[in-house]
């Protein structure tokens, strides 16, 4: 075979942007069919087609503050531009939230570049699964996040929290008060009743013990985003490889999860030898930082520790239900006098709190929305592929539902008749509330989340006083990681040091 002369060698990197250039194109053809919802809808203008709004979004302040600004300003359903020429509809009307989460479940699927984020953090188990798949695990895992179950568990939560409190008063024995980072030791209190209650193992990070699991966790709320990270954040829906790329971020996932494969085969193993001619008991398909996720809320104790009439009014209400003793779990969970302990854990919730088409729909609207031109619809009809976003810190902290003081710590609103506006009753989730989302991927370890924090919180409370280090004007910021976590401004990585108090008597 005679070659041409006059053909050059193709080098490697040649063939590789090549490649690189049609899986782009292929991309765009396969996406260019479902840029917009097939309803026209208003929104902020593009100034990016590389970025869309994604870039304003990630550098504001307060990105709960510019959603409720657009809802404002372009009705209750508007179109935000993403990367790469897309768009994104966002649902704030209740109606079609209620439709999105509930009525059409398997309708709307998790996109690619969030079932490629899942798969890293939890692997291919409930959170990764959809339709027929969904169904099944969700049904095989609810029992061990039954009230039965979480009955048990309550004791553990108990145990977790005065193993810090034994720890807390070595500290102060000698000194009036003591500048404690809370926020590391309520990720150990997290991280060791997790462990107990869902994997029958002490990590045994309250005691000071070395854990694989907890220096991994340490550790991620030290590293900051990488390039590559904030690339997969911007074109991780178009290319959602960029999430499997081995960022230092992504290497401690890895090593959490060979760490977390070890203590199940070791659990496993343990099991077999224990059911030697019993039935099987057997150990749930639960995820460690899906179940740390639910107890993140008792890094967010500060905005109660913000208000100190409101730790005396909790305090009183403590010591005059259970002055010698701990509540159950009946009566954490069905009040029994502790309605302000009630109100400060859902105000909690309120304040701190993520799909495409699957196929075409129509999304019904609870109140008229005006069209950029000047038609009103009580629907919007949206693509297959189209991607869809519901702003749950947005709505939860809405003054059109919530009302004028809606971004205050304000727990009484939870206590009077007339407390919750009528616009957020239309919410349909957990006490109006779209913290734990709602319908079928309703968060199962929501009943666990609220145990846990009422427990925590309620013997914290009765024993220490707390202060920020600055007072109530100490700047609070929100560390980006696996796990959203607060931190005081200046500090290094997720750390809230406090000033704590014995409480007298």
């Amino acid at each position: 075979m005679i070659i041409p002369s006059d053909l050059q060698p193709v080098s490697g990197w040649s063939v590789s942007l090549v490649l690189l250039a049609a899986y782009v194109l292929y991309k765009f053809a396969r996406s260019y069919a479902t840029r917009g919802p097939a309803t026209p809808l208003a929104g902020p203008a593009r100034t990016s087609w590389l970025f869309g709004a994604a870039d304003v979004i990630r550098n504001a302040p307060n990105a709960s503050n510019l959603y409720e600004v657009w809802a404002d300003k372009y009705g209750s359903v508007f179109r935000v531009p993403a990367p790469l020429g897309g768009t994104r509809v966002v649902l704030t009307d209740p109606k079609a939230i209620a439709h999105f989460y509930t009525h059409e479940t398997f309708t709307y699927v998790q996109t690619k570049l969030a079932r490629v984020a899942i798969e890293n953090l939890f692997g291919r188990g409930l959170l990764w699964a959809e339709g027929e798949s969904h169904k099944r695990q969700r049904k095989a895992i609810s029992p061990a996040f039954s009230n039965v179950a979480i009955r048990r568990m309550t004791s553990i939560f108990y145990d977790s929290v005065y193993k810090l409190r034994t720890n807390w008063d070595n500290q102060l024995a000698s000194v009036d008060s003591a500048m404690i980072d809370v926020q590391k030791w309520m990720n150990h209190v997290s991280l060791d009743s997790v462990g107990i209650a869902g994997f029958s193992h002490d990590f045994g990070s309250l005691e000071g013990k070395h854990s694989a699991v907890a220096d991994v966790f340490d550790r991620m709320g030290h590293i900051k985003p990488s390039p590559i990270t904030a690339a997969a954040f911007f074109f991780g829906n178009t290319f959602p490889f960029l999430w499997r790329i081995p960022t230092p971020m992504r290497r401690l996932q890895m090593q959490l999860n060979r760490s977390m494969e070890e203590i199940a085969t070791v659990l496993l193993e343990n099991t077999r030898r224990e059911m030697q001619g019993t039935a099987e008991k057997g150990h749930e398909d639960k995820s460690i930082i899906g179940l740390l996720n639910e107890s993140s809320h008792l890094g967010r104790l500060r905005d109660h520790i913000e208000h100190q009439e409101k730790q005396v009014r909790l305090r009183e209400e403590l010591k005059e239900q259970f002055p010698t003793s701990d509540p159950t779990w009946e009566q954490l969970t069905n009040g029994s006098g502790l309605h302000y302990l009630d109100a400060v854990v859902h105000e909690i919730l309120r304040l701190h709190p993520p799909l495409a088409a699957a196929k075409d729909d129509v999304i019904p609207l609870s109140q008229p929305l005006r069209l950029p031109n000047g038609e009103l619809t009580d629907h919007v009809a949206v693509r297959a592929g189209q991607h869809m976003t519901v702003p749950i810190g947005a709505i939860n902290v809405s003054a059109a539902f919530w009302g004028a003081d809606a971004r205050e710590f304000r727990p009484e609103r939870w206590l009077a008749d007339d407390g919750i506006p009528k616009k957020a009753q239309e919410v349909q989730g957990h006490r109006h509330l779209l913290t734990f989302v709602d319908g079928p991927r309703m968060c199962l370890g929501r009943g666990f989340a609220l145990a846990e924090f009422k427990a925590v919180l309620g013997v914290l409370i009765k024993n220490y006083t707390f202060e920020l280090p600055n007072g109530p004007e100490t700047t609070i910021e929100s560390v980006r990681g696996v796990l959203p976590r607060p931190r005081v401004a200046g500090e290094e990585g997720a750390c809230v040091p406090m000033r704590v108090r014995r409480v007298d008597g």
